[in-house]
């Protein structure tokens, strides 16, 4: 049996699920950080997978999923120092506790 474009597909399906169900059912920020981190491997995943069946030989796919995982570095780096900031001040991590203007 030879792994198709289907495969990479329902693997890529599977994983963005997980990660909408993590970021719409989860209230701890963190949490939700990590449910946006799974959409985007998801997308990531696509992008290869994509490049591989459509376009053999081509770069590009590679390319975009690198950009992808830099942007999704950035993302959890600005994000944990909201989470810790947040934290700091009002000592919770919930995002429903959350709220700007108490501060």
């Amino acid at each position: 049996m030879e792994v198709g474009l289907t495969h990479y597909l329902a693997v890529s399906a599977l994983l963005f699920c997980l990660g909408l169900f993590g970021v719409l059912t989860r209230r701890n920020a963190v949490a939700i950080l990590m449910g946006i981190e799974l959409i985007l491997n998801a997308a990531n995943i696509n992008f290869v997978a994509f490049n591989k069946y459509v376009s053999p030989g081509a770069v590009s796919g590679q390319i975009f999923a690198l950009v992808v995982i830099t942007l999704a570095a950035c993302e959890a780096a600005v994000g944990l120092a909201l989470v810790m900031a947040a934290y700091r001040g009002l000592e919770t991590a919930y995002v429903d506790e959350i709220n700007l203007m108490k501060w």
